[in-house]
C-alpha cells in the first residue's frame, strides 16, 4: 500500500473513531446500560429460577451471547449511520473523486464500525464480571469470532447505507432483520432444548453460528461446530465486501 493510499485510510479511520469518540454517552454507555439490566433481569432474577444450562450457570451461559449481540448491534449501527450521513451531506462525492481505490474507502468505514463493535464487546465484558467470574475457554477463538463478526456486520451497515434513500431506511433492517435473528441466535437458549425440526430451522440463522462459536470460546461448548463458524463468517464477508466494492464502484445511490 502507498504512503497515499495509507494516509488515506488512516484519516477515515480515525475521523470514525472520533466520531463515537466524541458522542460517547450516545454511543458507548447505551449498550452498556441495556446488557446490564439483561444481566440483572435474565441473569439474577429468571437465571436462579431456570438453573444449570449445559453444566454452567444461566448467567455464564448468557453471557457470551449478550457480548456479542452487543457487538452486532453497534458495529452496524455505526457504519450505517456514518456512511449514510456522509452520502446525504454529499460528503462521500469527494471521497469518490478522489485518488482513493474503493477498498480503502470500505476498509476505513469498516474500521470505524469494528473499533466501536470491539470497545461496546470490551466495556460489557468488564461489567459482566460484577455478575459472573470470567471463564475463558480459549483465547484465540474469542478474539477470532470477535473480530470477524464485527467485520462482517460493519459491512452490512455499509450496504444498508449504501441502498438506504431516507434516514428511516437505516433503521428498517436492526429492527425487523438484525433483533429477530439475534434473539432466536441462542442468546438465550441452547439449539438443544429444541425440538429437531426448529433445530434445523435455527440453523439457517447466520447469528446461531456466531454465537455459539463465541460461546465456545468462552464455556468451551457450542451447538454446531467451531469449523461451521469460522466457513459462515468468512463467507459471509467476502460475500458482503465484494457486494459492497461493486456497488461503490459504480456509484450505486451515491452520485446525484
Amino acid at each position: 500500500m502507498s504512503q497515499l493510499y495509507w494516509v488515506a485510510l488512516k484519516s477515515i479511520w480515525l475521523k470514525e473513531i472520533n466520531r463515537f469518540g466524541r458522542i460517547w454517552i450516545q454511543t458507548l454507555v447505551p449498550p452498556v446500560i441495556t446488557m446490564a439490566l439483561y444481566f440483572i433481569i435474565f441473569g439474577n432474577l429468571i437465571g436462579a429460577q431456570i438453573g444449570s444450562m449445559q453444566g454452567f450457570t444461566y448467567m455464564q451461559f448468557i453471557v457470551p451471547g449478550l457480548i456479542m449481540m452487543a457487538v452486532i448491534t453497534n458495529s452496524y449501527a455505526n457504519v450505517a449511520a456514518s456512511f449514510f450521513s456522509a452520502k446525504f451531506q454529499r460528503n462521500i462525492e469527494e471521497l469518490l473523486v478522489a485518488p482513493v481505490p474503493t477498498h480503502v474507502v470500505i476498509a476505513g468505514f469498516v474500521g470505524g464500525g469494528v473499533a466501536r463493535g470491539i470497545c461496546v464487546g470490551i466495556l460489557v465484558t468488564a461489567i459482566s464480571l460484577f455478575f459472573v467470574p470470567l471463564v475463558i475457554h480459549s483465547w484465540w477463538v474469542i478474539a477470532l469470532t470477535l473480530l470477524l463478526t464485527a467485520i462482517l456486520f460493519s459491512l452490512g451497515g455499509l450496504l444498508n447505507a449504501v441502498f438506504a434513500t431516507t434516514f428511516d431506511d437505516i433503521s428498517l433492517i436492526p429492527t425487523f432483520v438484525l433483533t429477530p435473528l439475534t434473539y432466536l441466535g441462542g442468546v438465550f437458549y441452547s439449539l438443544s432444548l429444541l425440538p429437531p425440526i426448529w433445530q434445523a430451522v435455527s440453523k439457517l440463522n447466520p447469528i446461531v453460528y456466531m454465537i455459539s462459536g463465541f460461546r465456545y470460546g468462552f464455556l468451551g461448548i457450542s451447538d454446531v461446530p467451531l469449523v461451521f463458524t469460522m466457513a459462515v463468517l468468512v463467507a459471509f464477508i467476502a460475500v458482503f465486501y465484494l457486494l459492497a466494492w461493486y456497488l461503490i464502484e459504480r456509484g450505486r445511490g451515491l452520485r446525484s
